[in-house]
C-alpha cells in the first residue's frame, strides 16, 4: 500500500497534475474538456493525464471518438486512509502542546 500512496502522491504533487485532479473532483471530463478548463496545450494534458493514469490515480472510458476521464475512488479513498493515519497522532500532540501551553500560562 505504501509504494502505491507514494506513487499517487508523486504523480498528483506536480502542480499541473494537482490542477486536473481538482477538476476531475467535479465529475468526468474529456481531454478537451480539461484542455479548455485548464487552458493548457492538449498534449501536456494527454502527457498528465497518461501518469496520473499509470499512478492509479485516473481512469479513463472511450465514448464515441472521446476519452473520458474519471478519478479512481479507491486510489482516492486509499489516499484518505493513509492522510488519516496520521491525523490523529498529530492531534493528540496538539492536544498535548495545548495542555502544556495551559500550564506555562498559570
Amino acid at each position: 500500500m505504501v509504494d502505491s500512496v507514494q506513487q499517487r502522491m508523486t504523480a498528483i504533487s506536480e502542480p499541473n497534475r494537482f490542477r486536473i485532479v481538482e477538476l476531475l473532483r467535479n465529475g468526468p471530463r474529456s481531454v478537451g474538456g480539461i484542455v479548455d478548463a485548464l487552458d493548457m496545450g492538449q498534449p501536456q494534458v494527454s502527457r498528465h493525464l497518461r501518469l496520473l493514469a499509470e499512478a492509479g490515480v485516473v481512469e479513463a472510458t472511450k465514448q464515441a471518438q472521446q476519452r473520458i476521464y474519471r478519478l479512481r475512488p479507491e486510489s482516492m479513498r486509499e489516499l484518505s486512509d493513509w492522510v488519516q493515519r496520521f491525523a490523529g497522532l498529530w492531534s493528540d500532540r496538539m492536544d498535548r502542546l495545548g495542555s502544556f501551553l495551559d500550564e506555562t500560562d498559570k
